[in-house]
């Protein structure tokens, strides 16, 4: 195959999958979904469920995205430093994004700050949004993709605490972000909780938090119990699906942190819908493909 062929096939890849994942919450999401929905039982949250589950069931019935808002596109790469099409990857995810944009479709949700114009096209500067991390000596690539939304992703916050804040200044700034905006973004959600040195690193730290699966734990046990206290926490608040109330706020509380300065505590909050639409592709130096988020996609070159 040659390298214009390849980098074709992987741009057309993406763009599918991109669709799909607009249209097809992830296994985990779905599972979780009808957990919390079969635990309820008061009557409108029962109801609020069972109408999540109509809404999927017609979105992929319909061929249509299960939200309106098909959020900005955000891509984090797990790539190694021999994948054959590193070079090529930053630009064919744009051209896969303006493809998926027309053929799913999805909403156009790229805005040129200053100059005030909608591309309609999804792309813009800076966007869609790739972080990377470089893992030497590998020859494939991980792409994880996610769908961010106006009302729950984006509206994430991040502060630096003092070091005497504690663990507890933590707890509080979790606490009081689901309190004030949890109610807006579609509940139940997904946590995703960065604990860093720095306003940035802990924000990154929160959105890879929300590309975990659901039910992860974090590797450190005192942050794996901290999850926990936070969503048995987040859940007594009782925002329910879509905020009307009901037993459970959260489908999971997820934890991600790195090492800090001792002066500081960078703490950041962002979190996913009850449509937490992500996906993780394994995409090999062959350009063969595994996906662990969604069982019902499938490539067809």
């Amino acid at each position: 195959m040659t390298k214009e062929n390849g980098v074709k096939q992987l741009t057309d890849m993406v763009a599918d999958f991109v669709g799909h994942i607009g249209k097809k919450l992830p296994d985990d999401v779905v599972k979780k979904l009808e957990e919390l929905g079969s635990q309820e039982t008061a009557a409108l949250p029962k109801v609020l469920y069972e109408t999540m589950t109509k809404n999927q069931g017609l979105a992929v019935e319909l061929n249509r995205p299960s939200c309106q808002d098909t959020g900005v596109l955000q891509f984090w790469l797990k790539c190694g430093t021999n994948f054959p099409y590193i070079n090529e990857l930053e630009g064919l995810l744009k051209e896969a994004v303006v493809q998926a944009t027309f053929a799913t479709p999805l909403r156009h949700n790229s805005v040129e700050t200053f100059d005030e114009y909608n591309t309609k096209k999804n792309v813009g500067k800076g966007t869609p949004t790739v972080w990377w991390d470089i893992v030497p000596n590998s020859d494939k690539c991980e792409i994880y993709a996610y769908m961010a939304g106006g009302g729950c992703t984006l509206p994430g916050k991040a502060m630096v605490l003092m070091p005497g804040a504690g663990y507890e200044g933590i707890t509080d700034f979790v606490l009081d972000q689901m309190t004030t905006y949890g109610l807006n973004a579609c509940p139940p959600l997904l946590v995703g909780v960065g604990v860093g040195t720095s306003v940035e690193t802990a924000a990154l730290n929160s959105k890879k938090a929300l590309m975990r699966p659901i039910g992860s734990h974090n590797d450190n046990a005192n942050a794996a119990k901290m999850e926990k206290l936070l969503e048995d926490g987040i859940n007594k608040i009782g925002l329910g699906p879509q905020g009307m109330g009901g037993k459970y706020s959260v489908m999971g509380v997820n934890i991600e942190n790195t090492a800090r300065h001792p002066s500081t505590i960078g703490v950041a909050v962002n979190v996913g819908c009850w449509s937490h639409r992500r996906g993780h592709l394994v995409v090999n130096a062959d350009l063969s493909v595994t996906c662990d988020t969604h069982s019902t996609w499938k490539f067809n070159a």
